[in-house]
């Protein structure tokens, strides 16, 4: 079985799971499926918002389909759980994408 063909697997046994969601959508992502990657991300922030990498993933998504202004709130959201969560990386490329999207 594909690993895209198991995390939907994973998706449908577990609806409610996060980090299925997560992991479908990471996938997807990776394979340029952005707006599929965007629907599973999105459920796997409202199980859990505080998760800065779904953000920044569901912000990436967006930017690629070409919604500038829903990225930059992810963006904005992303960056202040950086800040929040100590994670510097992020900070700092959260920083350089919103100054891009200036």
């Amino acid at each position: 079985m594909d690993p895209l063909a198991r995390q939907r697997q994973l998706v449908t046994q577990y609806p409610q799971n996060e980090l299925a969601r997560f992991s479908l959508g990471k996938a997807l992502f990776d394979r340029g499926d952005y707006a599929e990657a965007q629907v599973h991300l999105g459920e796997a922030m409202q199980r859990k918002p505080d998760w800065m990498v779904v953000e920044i993933l569901w912000g990436k998504c967006a930017l690629n389909l070409g919604y500038r202004e829903a990225a930059r709130a992810a963006f904005v959201r992303a960056l202040d759980l950086a800040i929040a969560q100590h994670h510097e990386g992020p900070q700092l490329e959260m920083q350089e994408l919103l100054s891009e999207l200036q």
